[in-house]
């Protein structure tokens, strides 16, 4: 009984585990190994690159992706937690969901705080 209910559960997980090193290995099998010129260069659309690759990143959009990632994994939560939710749930679990966006909140607060103070 054991078995049965958990061999695709096994299949899935030898799969998951062959996979990424037979398609590594494929991949420098079958794959060309001619060295060019541009293909040494740096990729820009199709037009030729101008000046190098490196470029200055403003801390600004780095904060915005933290907090898009943050309120991302926030949502999931949140959702998983509204679809089990009934009106038989205690007090404890509404307090639990409350002080987890509030602790949410207050982090979010502070980083957007600290990100005011690093723009000026």
């Amino acid at each position: 009984m054991l078995l049965e209910d958990y061999l695709p559960v096994l299949i899935f997980a030898v799969i998951c585990i062959i996979f990424p090193p037979v398609t590594y290995f494929l991949n420098r099998l079958f794959r060309p190994t001619k060295k060019t010129p541009l293909k040494d260069s740096t990729y820009e659309c199709g037009e030729v690159p101008i000046g190098t690759a490196h470029i200055q990143f403003t801390f600004q959009y780095y904060m915005y992706a933290i907090l898009f990632v943050a309120f991302d994994v926030v949502v999931v939560f949140l959702v998983l937690w509204a679809l089990v939710f009934d009106s038989s749930m205690s007090y404890v679990a509404l307090a639990s969901v409350a002080l987890f966006v509030l602790l949410v909140g207050t982090a979010v607060g502070v980083s957007l705080k600290k990100e005011k103070e690093v723009l000026i």
